[in-house]
């Protein structure tokens, strides 16, 4: 049987040590409570603030656990949990709606569906649960982006689906800006010619956007003759979305 990789153990003590207190530590305390030379300690932490698990307080150098580390403890969670809240509101919107509704969290960079209900009517349908969609094409996604920390937006190149895509960095932050100020978003024609959609942010304790619930159907349903969703459709999406926040935690909205 193979043995341990003395590294990775010495790796998770030190994470172990920085999620066990209450603070930031210094490097002499994390080398003097695991007993390892400060230089070995620095190698590890410096490995560690590399991939994001561990950051290091600019002024005084002390060290804490990462964002990226935080993600994966709670990514797993917080998905499952949003999507077994959203379920009981997703239904009844589809029914309200006459549309198929989508629930989605941000993962690497794209949306992921957690949750689909499907049109309520005879049409073949395909499940999207587990699918990866883009953000900035989707009206999931550009909820995502608009809330998303620190407001930045994709550092790759966009891909354009459609002629309507909305690839160019000023007219997307436009964009954005919108979806904050309306408090919902639209895509039409942007991801697939003859479809469109509209969703609302899902927050969590703290007002925190965790997710984003909408609908999506054919142009002609979800918009009027004027080529913009309807607003009972919108109304009816940001009602759920509220819905599911305060089954989350969040405060009254």
């Amino acid at each position: 049987m193979p043995g341990t990789v003395q590294s990775i153990e010495r790796a998770a003590a030190i994470l172990r040590v920085l999620a066990g207190g209450p603070g930031r530590f210094s490097l002499g305390e994390i080398a003097r409570s695991l007993d390892l030379a400060k230089g070995t300690t620095h190698g590890i932490l410096r490995t560690l603030q590399r991939v994001g698990f561990v950051e290091q307080d600019r002024v005084s150098g002390r060290y804490q656990l990462g964002a990226a580390l935080l993600h994966l403890g709670t990514s797993y969670l917080d998905i499952n949990e949003l999507r077994s809240r959203s379920i009981n509101w997703a239904d009844p919107l589809a029914a309200r709606s006459g549309e198929a509704v989508r629930i989605g969290t941000p993962l690497e960079g794209r949306v992921l569906v957690v949750h689909h209900v499907f049109r309520p009517d005879d049409t073949f349908q395909t499940l999207d649960t587990g699918t990866l969609l883009p953000l900035h094409a989707t009206a999931l996604g550009k909820v995502l982006l608009a809330y998303r920390a620190g407001g930045t937006l994709p550092a790759e190149e966009l891909e354009a689906f459609t002629r309507r895509t909305v690839v160019g960095p000023r007219e997307l932050t436009a964009v954005l800006e919108g979806v904050r100020e309306a408090g919902w978003a639209a895509e039409i024609e942007e991801l697939t010619l003859g479809e469109a959609a509209v969703a609302a942010p899902i927050r969590g304790y703290g007002g925190l956007v965790v997710g984003a619930i909408g609908v999506s159907g054919l142009v002609e349903r979800v918009c009027d003759s004027r080529y913009r969703p309807r607003p009972r459709l919108v109304a009816y999406v940001r009602e759920a979305a509220r819905a599911v926040s305060r089954d989350l935690g969040a405060a009254r909205l």
